[in-house]
């Protein structure tokens, strides 16, 4: 099956048509709408999901397996997350904050990415290390952490240059305001990520799943197993209602913040299938790595950044992640990534992926 007819099997997966369903209903104005209380146990029920299977997974497999993913995970994060702000800020002309907001929702995760790449590779009958979930984890607050890091020290530095070059005591009260918050800022950011629901219930469903083995899993696995598909489509109708609200708003992010955040993603989702592959990840493994590397955040993200970095317009990495790289995501990426990953599992010999790419070492 070629990349055109995978992503046209893909749109036809009840996951995919719920979520253009949503976006329909939100263009044609429909009165649907998720009711508040679907809308909030449905994240929890997902990442616990993901953190069950994930304990299950360590527990089976051991800790040593997934350091070095992990390790090698953090060190894309930072590096792409330092990456998009270059572009982002010399190339897309962005201010600082902007920059650094943008650059961080996309050096992060998204959970529901995440949900829906388990999701189509049950139906491509493929299997993932379920330890990955952990690395979504930790992963979370990573790429959130060094951004406002980054944006303090640029913000100080400004401060006390504008200071130096102004008489003593004239530093305004606006300045001095933005001073004390950003020295603030890094801390409730750590805070934020560690103790937000998101983390709590992912690392508990983690910790848990690792205690309670397979024999535990099976009295819950009616809920947490057979259950999962269907929750995650109609949380996805869900994103598509919202998806659908913003897609007027697209117009105003402009074409160079639409190309990022469909180039952007392709490019560090391939990076990673290939790196994940090279690690010794399997072919599920390998594509929901590249996904980790290639996914938004839109959760997340709107509740760290508007007090990290409250300068920033939440317009931009709001609507650029849930409006334009989540769709692109799931109905486009990954099977593209699939496809990428089951042409790199298919090679006898890593020489042969030179070869594949026309590259000759000899």
């Amino acid at each position: 099956m070629d990349i055109l007819e995978l992503i046209q099997a893909n749109i036809l997966t009840p996951i995919v048509l719920f979520f253009i369903l949503g976006i329909i209903a939100a263009r044609i104005k429909s009165d649907l709408k998720m009711p508040d209380a679907i809308s909030e146990f449905l994240p929890i029920y997902l990442l616990a999901a993901i953190g069950l299977h994930g304990g299950l997974e360590m527990r089976n497999t051991g800790f040593s397996d997934m350091l070095i993913p992990m390790l090698v995970a953090i060190g894309l994060s930072l590096v792409f997350t330092l990456n998009h702000y270059q572009i982002l800020r010399r190339l897309g002309k962005f201010n600082i904050f902007d920059s650094y907001a943008l650059a961080s929702t996309y050096g992060a995760v998204g959970a529901v990415t995440f949900s829906v790449g388990l999701s189509f590779l049950k139906n491509q009958g493929i299997e993932s290390e379920g330890y990955l979930a952990a690395i979504l984890a930790v992963l979370e607050p990573v790429s959130f952490i060094l951004a406002i890091f980054l944006t303090n020290m640029a913000v100080s530095k400004q401060i006390q240059s504008k200071k130096q070059s102004l008489p003593e005591g004239m530093l305004g009260n606006n300045e001095k305001e933005v001073v004390e918050q950003n020295k603030t800022n890094l801390s409730k950011v750590l805070h934020e990520s560690i103790t937000g629901k998101a983390i709590v219930i992912l690392l508990g469903g983690i910790v848990i799943g690792y205690l309670i083995g397979d024999k535990g899993f099976d009295s819950i696995s009616i809920v947490f197993d057979e259950l999962f598909t269907g929750a995650i489509a109609i949380f996805l109708l869900e994103m598509g209602i919202i998806a659908g609200q913003r897609l007027d708003d697209i117009k105003k992010v402009g074409l160079f913040l639409v190309a990022f955040s469909i180039l952007l993603p392709t490019f560090n989702g391939i990076i990673g299938v290939l790196v994940a592959t090279t690690l010794g990840l399997s072919l599920g493994g390998a594509v929901m790595f590249g996904l980790l590397m290639a996914s938004a955040s839109f959760i997340a993200a709107p509740a760290v950044l508007r007090h990290a970095i409250p300068q920033a317009k939440p317009s931009l990495y709001i609507t650029s992640a849930l409006g334009i790289t989540f769709p692109y995501n799931i109905i486009i990426l990954l099977p593209i990534m699939f496809t990428v990953s089951s042409v790199l599992h298919n090679l006898e010999a890593p020489i042969n992926l030179f070869n594949y790419l026309g590259i000759n070492l000899i």
